[in-house]
Protein backbone atom coordinates (compact mmCIF):
# COMPACT_ATOMS: atom_id res chain seq x y z
CA UNK A 1 0.00 0.00 0.00
CA UNK A 2 1.19 3.15 -1.33
CA UNK A 3 0.92 6.13 1.20
CA UNK A 4 0.54 10.08 1.06
CA UNK A 5 4.03 9.94 2.51
CA UNK A 6 5.48 7.67 -0.18
CA UNK A 7 3.94 9.68 -2.95
CA UNK A 8 5.27 12.84 -1.86
CA UNK A 9 8.28 11.14 -2.19
CA UNK A 10 8.26 9.86 -5.33
CA UNK A 11 6.86 13.19 -6.49
CA UNK A 12 9.67 14.76 -5.40
CA UNK A 13 12.55 12.52 -6.62
CA UNK A 14 10.81 12.91 -10.26
CA UNK A 15 10.35 16.56 -9.81
CA UNK A 16 14.55 16.56 -8.57
CA UNK A 17 15.46 14.73 -11.68
CA UNK A 18 13.69 16.86 -13.91
CA UNK A 19 15.28 20.32 -12.43
CA UNK A 20 18.93 18.31 -12.15
CA UNK A 21 18.34 16.36 -15.14
CA UNK A 22 18.47 12.62 -15.83
CA UNK A 23 22.07 12.28 -16.07
CA UNK A 24 22.70 14.53 -12.81
CA UNK A 25 19.96 12.52 -10.81
CA UNK A 26 21.41 8.97 -12.42
CA UNK A 27 25.15 10.15 -11.02
CA UNK A 28 24.26 11.14 -7.84
CA UNK A 29 21.02 10.18 -6.57
CA UNK A 30 19.45 7.43 -8.14
CA UNK A 31 19.27 4.15 -5.80
CA UNK A 32 21.50 5.66 -3.25
CA UNK A 33 19.43 9.10 -1.86
CA UNK A 34 16.17 8.99 0.43
CA UNK A 35 13.90 11.78 1.30
CA UNK A 36 12.08 11.87 4.67
CA UNK A 37 9.75 14.66 5.31
CA UNK A 38 9.36 15.39 8.89
CA UNK A 39 7.52 18.87 10.13
CA UNK A 40 9.15 21.25 8.19
CA UNK A 41 12.15 20.01 7.82
CA UNK A 42 13.50 17.24 4.72
CA UNK A 43 15.98 15.00 5.39
CA UNK A 44 18.53 13.60 2.56
CA UNK A 45 20.10 10.78 3.35
CA UNK A 46 23.12 9.31 0.97
CA UNK A 47 24.97 6.32 1.55
CA UNK A 48 28.63 7.90 2.69
CA UNK A 49 29.68 11.33 3.77
CA UNK A 50 31.26 12.09 0.25
CA UNK A 51 27.42 11.76 -1.33
CA UNK A 52 25.83 13.22 1.49
CA UNK A 53 28.24 16.45 0.51
CA UNK A 54 28.18 17.01 -2.78
CA UNK A 55 24.67 16.42 -3.23
CA UNK A 56 24.29 19.25 -0.24
CA UNK A 57 26.95 21.91 -1.40
CA UNK A 58 25.40 21.33 -5.64
CA UNK A 59 22.11 20.38 -5.20
CA UNK A 60 20.51 22.35 -2.00
CA UNK A 61 18.53 24.91 -3.94
CA UNK A 62 17.17 22.36 -6.69
CA UNK A 63 16.15 20.08 -3.14
CA UNK A 64 14.42 22.62 -1.57
CA UNK A 65 12.32 24.27 -4.48
CA UNK A 66 10.93 20.86 -5.98
CA UNK A 67 9.62 19.77 -1.96
CA UNK A 68 8.46 23.60 -2.18
CA UNK A 69 6.72 22.60 -5.70
CA UNK A 70 5.36 19.06 -4.36
CA UNK A 71 4.23 20.11 -0.55
CA UNK A 72 3.48 23.56 -0.95
CA UNK A 73 5.62 24.79 1.71
CA UNK A 74 9.31 25.65 2.68
CA UNK A 75 11.15 22.44 4.30
CA UNK A 76 14.56 23.21 6.08
CA UNK A 77 17.23 20.88 4.45
CA UNK A 78 19.11 18.52 6.66
CA UNK A 79 21.63 16.23 5.22
CA UNK A 80 22.73 12.81 6.90
CA UNK A 81 24.98 9.39 6.14
CA UNK A 82 22.90 6.93 5.77
CA UNK A 83 25.29 3.51 5.43
CA UNK A 84 22.40 0.75 4.39
CA UNK A 85 22.04 2.96 1.43
CA UNK A 86 25.82 1.83 0.24
CA UNK A 87 23.89 -1.62 -0.70
CA UNK A 88 21.99 0.75 -3.96
CA UNK A 89 25.49 1.89 -5.37
CA UNK A 90 26.56 0.49 -8.14
CA UNK A 91 29.56 -0.64 -9.79
CA UNK A 92 30.09 2.00 -12.58
CA UNK A 93 28.30 4.94 -10.29
CA UNK A 94 31.70 5.95 -8.75
CA UNK A 95 33.42 6.46 -12.06
CA UNK A 96 30.58 7.91 -13.76
CA UNK A 97 30.78 10.35 -10.30
CA UNK A 98 34.56 10.96 -11.52
CA UNK A 99 34.11 12.14 -14.82
CA UNK A 100 30.98 13.90 -13.60
CA UNK A 101 33.23 16.03 -11.33
CA UNK A 102 36.38 16.40 -13.91
CA UNK A 103 33.55 17.89 -16.49
CA UNK A 104 31.58 20.15 -13.89
CA UNK A 105 30.21 22.62 -16.05
CA UNK A 106 27.82 23.57 -13.13
CA UNK A 107 27.62 27.43 -12.00
CA UNK A 108 30.35 28.57 -14.51
CA UNK A 109 28.22 30.22 -16.82
CA UNK A 110 26.85 32.50 -13.77
CA UNK A 111 29.98 33.07 -12.37
CA UNK A 112 31.84 34.74 -15.51
CA UNK A 113 28.58 37.21 -15.32
CA UNK A 114 28.86 38.36 -11.87
CA UNK A 115 31.15 41.54 -11.22
CA UNK A 116 32.19 41.41 -7.69
CA UNK A 117 30.52 40.74 -3.79
CA UNK A 118 28.24 38.09 -2.62
CA UNK A 119 27.00 36.11 -5.67
CA UNK A 120 23.77 37.57 -7.44
CA UNK A 121 20.59 35.62 -5.52
CA UNK A 122 22.78 33.40 -3.57
CA UNK A 123 22.27 33.50 0.77
CA UNK A 124 25.09 32.43 2.46
CA UNK A 125 23.58 30.49 5.76
CA UNK A 126 26.06 31.03 7.91
CA UNK A 127 25.97 33.46 10.30
CA UNK A 128 28.67 34.44 13.28
CA UNK A 129 25.45 34.63 15.80
CA UNK A 130 24.77 30.55 15.25
CA UNK A 131 28.15 29.14 15.43
CA UNK A 132 28.46 27.93 18.41
CA UNK A 133 31.81 27.85 20.19
CA UNK A 134 33.98 25.56 22.26
CA UNK A 135 37.45 24.20 22.94
CA UNK A 136 36.70 22.74 19.84
CA UNK A 137 37.25 25.96 17.92
CA UNK A 138 37.52 28.62 20.17
CA UNK A 139 40.64 29.99 18.69
CA UNK A 140 39.40 29.54 14.99
CA UNK A 141 36.26 31.81 16.04
CA UNK A 142 38.51 34.64 17.80
CA UNK A 143 40.85 34.56 14.64
CA UNK A 144 37.10 34.58 12.15
CA UNK A 145 36.14 37.72 14.56
CA UNK A 146 39.50 39.63 14.54
CA UNK A 147 39.44 38.79 10.57
CA UNK A 148 35.50 41.06 10.73
CA UNK A 149 36.72 43.73 12.72
CA UNK A 150 40.10 44.57 11.52
CA UNK A 151 40.19 42.77 7.92
CA UNK A 152 43.43 42.51 6.70
CA UNK A 153 45.68 43.91 9.44
CA UNK A 154 46.24 41.13 11.62
CA UNK A 155 45.93 37.44 10.42
CA UNK A 156 45.95 37.48 6.72
CA UNK A 157 45.77 35.03 5.79
CA UNK A 158 43.18 33.28 7.59
CA UNK A 159 43.54 29.39 7.02
CA UNK A 160 41.01 26.88 8.89
CA UNK A 161 41.71 23.40 8.37
CA UNK A 162 39.73 20.40 9.85
CA UNK A 163 37.76 17.41 9.21
CA UNK A 164 34.10 16.74 7.53
CA UNK A 165 31.35 18.92 9.03
CA UNK A 166 32.93 20.19 12.34
CA UNK A 167 31.79 24.11 10.46
CA UNK A 168 34.49 25.00 8.26
CA UNK A 169 31.96 26.45 5.81
CA UNK A 170 29.80 27.71 8.79
CA UNK A 171 32.84 29.97 9.63
CA UNK A 172 33.80 31.55 6.50
CA UNK A 173 29.81 32.26 5.56
CA UNK A 174 29.88 33.89 8.78
CA UNK A 175 32.91 35.72 7.89
CA UNK A 176 31.08 37.14 4.70
CA UNK A 177 27.63 37.70 6.24
CA UNK A 178 29.49 40.16 8.79
CA UNK A 179 31.40 41.99 6.46
CA UNK A 180 28.03 42.89 4.20
CA UNK A 181 26.18 43.49 7.58
CA UNK A 182 28.71 46.20 8.45
CA UNK A 183 28.96 47.73 5.04
CA UNK A 184 26.97 46.76 1.97
CA UNK A 185 29.25 48.51 0.17
CA UNK A 186 32.20 46.34 1.46
CA UNK A 187 33.68 44.17 -1.70
CA UNK A 188 33.43 40.47 -0.66
CA UNK A 189 33.48 37.39 -2.34
CA UNK A 190 33.21 33.97 -1.11
CA UNK A 191 32.98 31.10 -3.19
CA UNK A 192 34.77 27.44 -3.19
CA UNK A 193 37.46 26.07 -5.00
CA UNK A 194 35.94 24.61 -7.31
CA UNK A 195 33.94 27.73 -8.28
CA UNK A 196 37.02 29.82 -8.74
CA UNK A 197 38.45 27.00 -11.02
CA UNK A 198 35.15 27.03 -13.26
CA UNK A 199 35.30 30.46 -13.09
CA UNK A 200 39.10 31.12 -14.69
CA UNK A 201 38.39 28.01 -17.23
CA UNK A 202 35.36 29.81 -18.39
CA UNK A 203 37.43 33.10 -18.66
CA UNK A 204 40.17 31.64 -20.80
CA UNK A 205 37.97 29.61 -23.53
CA UNK A 206 35.59 33.17 -23.55
CA UNK A 207 38.58 35.40 -23.63
CA UNK A 208 37.75 37.44 -20.38
CA UNK A 209 40.85 37.19 -18.27
CA UNK A 210 40.76 40.41 -17.58
CA UNK A 211 37.12 40.95 -16.48
CA UNK A 212 37.76 37.64 -14.34
CA UNK A 213 40.73 39.84 -12.83
CA UNK A 214 38.95 42.57 -12.10
CA UNK A 215 36.12 40.58 -10.32
CA UNK A 216 38.59 38.52 -7.59
CA UNK A 217 41.75 41.38 -7.40
CA UNK A 218 39.71 44.41 -6.70
CA UNK A 219 37.86 42.93 -3.44
CA UNK A 220 37.80 43.82 0.65
CA UNK A 221 37.69 40.26 1.50
CA UNK A 222 38.38 37.10 -0.43
CA UNK A 223 36.99 34.06 0.95
CA UNK A 224 37.83 30.88 -0.77
CA UNK A 225 36.41 27.48 0.63
CA UNK A 226 37.30 24.24 -0.29
CA UNK A 227 41.15 25.81 -1.33
CA UNK A 228 42.67 22.03 -1.77
CA UNK A 229 40.30 21.54 -4.91
CA UNK A 230 43.06 24.23 -6.39
CA UNK A 231 45.26 20.90 -5.89
CA UNK A 232 46.75 19.31 -8.74
CA UNK A 233 45.66 22.13 -11.46
CA UNK A 234 48.81 24.04 -11.99
CA UNK A 235 47.83 26.98 -14.40
CA UNK A 236 44.70 27.45 -11.93
CA UNK A 237 47.45 27.54 -8.94
CA UNK A 238 49.27 30.18 -10.84
CA UNK A 239 46.50 32.59 -11.44
CA UNK A 240 45.09 32.02 -8.04
CA UNK A 241 48.79 32.73 -6.67
CA UNK A 242 48.49 36.63 -8.96
CA UNK A 243 45.04 37.15 -7.17
CA UNK A 244 46.21 35.98 -3.79
CA UNK A 245 49.41 38.82 -4.22
CA UNK A 246 47.12 41.42 -5.20
CA UNK A 247 44.35 41.36 -2.66
CA UNK A 248 47.42 41.07 0.22
CA UNK A 249 49.40 43.74 -1.50
CA UNK A 250 46.40 45.84 -0.86
CA UNK A 251 46.24 45.37 2.43
CA UNK A 252 43.05 43.57 2.35
CA UNK A 253 41.63 40.01 3.64
CA UNK A 254 42.23 36.38 2.26
CA UNK A 255 40.37 33.77 4.44
CA UNK A 256 40.73 30.08 3.29
CA UNK A 257 39.52 26.39 4.36
CA UNK A 258 40.51 23.05 3.68
CA UNK A 259 40.06 20.05 5.07
CA UNK A 260 43.48 19.65 5.44
CA UNK A 261 46.70 21.97 6.35
CA UNK A 262 48.31 23.86 4.04
CA UNK A 263 51.82 21.68 3.85
CA UNK A 264 49.48 18.13 3.80
CA UNK A 265 47.95 19.74 0.45
CA UNK A 266 49.74 17.43 -2.56
CA UNK A 267 50.25 19.27 -5.66
CA UNK A 268 50.28 22.96 -4.00
CA UNK A 269 53.45 25.03 -5.02
CA UNK A 270 56.00 25.26 -2.57
CA UNK A 271 54.84 29.34 -3.20
CA UNK A 272 51.03 29.07 -2.10
CA UNK A 273 51.98 26.79 0.47
CA UNK A 274 54.95 28.97 1.98
CA UNK A 275 52.10 31.77 1.78
CA UNK A 276 49.53 29.99 3.55
CA UNK A 277 51.60 28.93 6.29
CA UNK A 278 53.02 32.87 6.79
CA UNK A 279 49.46 33.86 8.05
CA UNK A 280 46.88 32.24 10.52
CA UNK A 281 46.76 28.73 10.25
CA UNK A 282 44.24 27.34 12.71
CA UNK A 283 42.44 23.86 13.43
CA UNK A 284 39.08 23.33 14.00
CA UNK A 285 38.56 19.97 15.65
CA UNK A 286 35.18 17.62 15.96
CA UNK A 287 32.67 19.02 18.59
CA UNK A 288 33.71 17.71 22.44
CA UNK A 289 30.68 16.54 24.13
CA UNK A 290 29.37 20.24 25.71
CA UNK A 291 29.75 21.98 22.30
CA UNK A 292 28.08 18.67 21.10
CA UNK A 293 25.04 19.43 23.87
CA UNK A 294 24.46 23.20 23.01
CA UNK A 295 24.20 22.79 19.33
CA UNK A 296 21.16 20.34 20.46
CA UNK A 297 19.76 23.03 22.44
CA UNK A 298 19.92 25.61 19.88
CA UNK A 299 19.01 23.40 17.17
CA UNK A 300 15.98 22.04 18.89
CA UNK A 301 14.87 25.66 19.78
CA UNK A 302 14.92 26.67 16.05
CA UNK A 303 12.56 23.25 15.76
CA UNK A 304 10.13 24.95 18.41
CA UNK A 305 10.69 21.47 20.45
CA UNK A 306 10.43 21.39 23.96
CA UNK A 307 14.06 18.41 24.13
CA UNK A 308 14.47 17.24 27.67
CA UNK A 309 18.16 18.17 29.14
CA UNK A 310 18.60 14.01 29.44
CA UNK A 311 17.79 13.27 25.85
CA UNK A 312 20.23 16.21 25.28
CA UNK A 313 23.03 14.69 27.08
CA UNK A 314 22.07 10.89 25.73
CA UNK A 315 22.25 12.62 21.97
CA UNK A 316 25.46 14.29 22.73
CA UNK A 317 26.94 11.24 24.18
CA UNK A 318 26.21 8.78 21.69
CA UNK A 319 26.49 10.63 18.06
CA UNK A 320 30.54 12.09 18.42
CA UNK A 321 30.83 12.74 14.77
CA UNK A 322 30.31 16.00 13.44
CA UNK A 323 28.01 19.10 13.60
CA UNK A 324 26.15 17.36 10.48
CA UNK A 325 25.50 14.12 11.98
CA UNK A 326 24.42 15.28 15.16
CA UNK A 327 21.65 17.98 13.98
CA UNK A 328 20.33 14.70 11.48
CA UNK A 329 20.21 12.52 14.68
CA UNK A 330 18.30 14.87 16.71
CA UNK A 331 15.66 15.82 13.86
CA UNK A 332 15.38 11.37 13.41
CA UNK A 333 14.47 11.35 17.33
CA UNK A 334 11.82 13.87 16.59
CA UNK A 335 10.60 12.06 13.90
CA UNK A 336 10.15 9.19 15.83
CA UNK A 337 8.33 11.06 18.58
CA UNK A 338 5.84 12.15 16.40
CA UNK A 339 5.23 9.42 13.94
CA UNK A 340 4.72 6.88 16.95
CA UNK A 341 3.04 9.71 19.78
CA UNK A 342 5.25 8.91 22.18
CA UNK A 343 7.10 11.43 24.73
CA UNK A 344 10.16 12.66 23.66
CA UNK A 345 12.08 10.00 26.28
CA UNK A 346 15.83 8.87 26.49
CA UNK A 347 14.64 5.05 25.87
CA UNK A 348 12.89 6.43 22.22
CA UNK A 349 15.85 8.20 21.70
CA UNK A 350 17.97 5.22 22.24
CA UNK A 351 15.54 2.96 20.01
CA UNK A 352 15.56 5.80 17.57
CA UNK A 353 19.79 5.95 17.41
CA UNK A 354 20.58 2.63 18.07
CA UNK A 355 21.33 1.80 14.25
CA UNK A 356 22.70 5.05 13.53
CA UNK A 357 25.00 5.38 16.41
CA UNK A 358 26.20 1.94 15.35
CA UNK A 359 27.37 2.61 11.80
CA UNK A 360 27.48 6.05 11.25
CA UNK A 361 30.84 7.04 13.52
CA UNK A 362 33.01 4.81 11.89
CA UNK A 363 31.97 5.80 8.44
CA UNK A 364 32.05 9.62 9.20
CA UNK A 365 35.50 8.63 10.73
CA UNK A 366 36.61 6.84 7.33
CA UNK A 367 35.52 10.15 5.31
CA UNK A 368 37.31 12.18 7.20
CA UNK A 369 40.42 9.58 6.62
CA UNK A 370 39.32 9.25 2.60
CA UNK A 371 40.00 13.62 2.88
CA UNK A 372 43.14 13.27 4.18
CA UNK A 373 44.47 10.47 1.76
CA UNK A 374 43.30 11.99 -0.98
CA UNK A 375 44.29 15.87 -0.78
CA UNK A 376 47.63 14.29 0.44
CA UNK A 377 48.15 12.62 -3.20
CA UNK A 378 46.08 15.97 -4.87
CA UNK A 379 42.91 13.26 -5.56
CA UNK A 380 39.39 13.67 -4.85
CA UNK A 381 37.61 11.07 -2.59
CA UNK A 382 35.44 10.09 -5.12
CA UNK A 383 38.95 8.78 -7.20
CA UNK A 384 39.30 6.24 -4.51
CA UNK A 385 35.72 4.91 -5.24
CA UNK A 386 36.52 4.29 -8.58
CA UNK A 387 37.67 0.82 -9.87
CA UNK A 388 40.81 2.72 -11.78
CA UNK A 389 43.80 1.78 -11.07
CA UNK A 390 47.17 4.06 -11.56
CA UNK A 391 49.83 4.22 -9.48
CA UNK A 392 48.64 7.16 -7.72
CA UNK A 393 45.34 5.85 -7.11
CA UNK A 394 46.14 2.53 -6.07
CA UNK A 395 48.08 4.02 -3.60
CA UNK A 396 45.98 6.06 -1.99
CA UNK A 397 43.09 3.60 -1.60
CA UNK A 398 45.24 0.84 -0.18
CA UNK A 399 46.37 3.53 2.23
CA UNK A 400 42.86 4.65 2.81
CA UNK A 401 41.49 0.87 3.16
CA UNK A 402 44.74 0.17 5.87
CA UNK A 403 43.87 3.49 7.59
CA UNK A 404 39.78 3.22 8.20
CA UNK A 405 40.86 -0.99 9.39
CA UNK A 406 43.29 0.97 12.15
CA UNK A 407 41.57 3.33 13.66
CA UNK A 408 37.74 2.36 12.70
CA UNK A 409 35.83 -0.87 13.90
CA UNK A 410 34.45 -1.46 10.35
CA UNK A 411 35.07 -5.02 9.10
CA UNK A 412 36.56 -5.89 5.62
CA UNK A 413 33.02 -5.89 3.74
CA UNK A 414 32.00 -2.82 5.58
CA UNK A 415 34.82 -0.75 4.40
CA UNK A 416 34.60 -2.11 1.21
CA UNK A 417 30.81 -1.36 0.89
CA UNK A 418 31.49 2.31 1.70
CA UNK A 419 34.37 2.14 -0.56
CA UNK A 420 32.69 2.15 -3.39
CA UNK A 421 31.17 -1.63 -3.25
CA UNK A 422 34.39 -3.30 -3.42
CA UNK A 423 35.37 -6.77 -2.39
CA UNK A 424 36.02 -7.49 0.66
CA UNK A 425 38.96 -9.62 -0.32
CA UNK A 426 40.20 -5.90 -2.00
CA UNK A 427 40.51 -4.45 1.50
CA UNK A 428 42.22 -7.39 3.06
CA UNK A 429 45.09 -7.53 0.24
CA UNK A 430 45.01 -3.49 0.64
CA UNK A 431 45.91 -4.01 4.43
CA UNK A 432 48.40 -7.43 3.84
CA UNK A 433 50.30 -4.97 1.31
CA UNK A 434 50.86 -2.06 3.56
CA UNK A 435 51.34 -3.78 6.20
CA UNK A 436 54.33 -5.70 4.50
CA UNK A 437 55.41 -2.14 3.25
CA UNK A 438 55.47 -0.79 6.91
CA UNK A 439 57.31 -4.01 8.46
CA UNK A 440 60.10 -3.65 5.24
CA UNK A 441 60.37 0.27 5.82
CA UNK A 442 59.67 0.84 1.77
CA UNK A 443 59.77 4.22 0.01
CA UNK A 444 56.38 4.52 -1.81
CA UNK A 445 56.44 6.22 -4.97
CA UNK A 446 53.33 8.00 -6.99
CA UNK A 447 53.10 10.38 -9.87
CA UNK A 448 52.46 13.82 -10.10
CA UNK A 449 51.46 16.55 -12.95
CA UNK A 450 55.07 17.39 -12.16
CA UNK A 451 56.88 14.05 -12.26
CA UNK A 452 57.27 11.58 -9.50
CA UNK A 453 57.51 11.83 -6.01
CA UNK A 454 58.54 9.20 -3.16
CA UNK A 455 58.64 9.10 0.55
CA UNK A 456 59.06 6.68 3.22
CA UNK A 457 55.84 5.00 3.87
CA UNK A 458 56.19 4.86 7.60
CA UNK A 459 56.33 8.86 8.02
CA UNK A 460 53.65 9.12 5.15
CA UNK A 461 51.48 7.23 7.07
CA UNK A 462 52.54 9.17 10.57
CA UNK A 463 51.76 12.39 8.89
CA UNK A 464 48.70 11.41 7.47
CA UNK A 465 47.13 10.07 11.29
CA UNK A 466 47.91 13.56 12.57
CA UNK A 467 45.31 14.65 10.25
CA UNK A 468 42.40 13.20 11.53
CA UNK A 469 43.45 11.50 14.90
CA UNK A 470 42.24 14.25 16.77
CA UNK A 471 38.83 13.56 18.21
CA UNK A 472 36.49 15.41 20.53
CA UNK A 473 36.09 13.33 23.55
Amino acid sequence: MVTCADDAVARLAARIAEKVGPQRYGVWFKNVTRFTFADGYLRVSAPNPFIAEWIERHFAEAIGEAAREVAGQEFTLSFTVEPALAKGLGKRQPDRQVDYIANNPERVARLHKQLGGLPAGRTLRGKMEDFVVGPCNQLAYAAALSAIEHPGEQYNPLFVHGGCGVGKTHLLQGIANALQERDPRFRCRYVSGEEFTNDYVYAIKAKEQEAFRDRYRNLDVLIIDDVHFLANKRGTQEEFLHTYQSVEAAGKQVVLASDASPKMIGHFSESLVSRFASGMVVRIDAPDASTRAEVLRRRARRMQVEVGEAVIQHIAANVRSNMRELEGALLRVVHQARQTGEALTVALAERALRELVRQTAPVVMLADIESSVAIFFGLNPADLHTSRKTRTIALARAITMYLSRKHTTMSYPEIGRFMGNKNHSTVILANRRISGQLQANCVVRWMTPVGQRQQNLAELIQELEEQFTRKGA
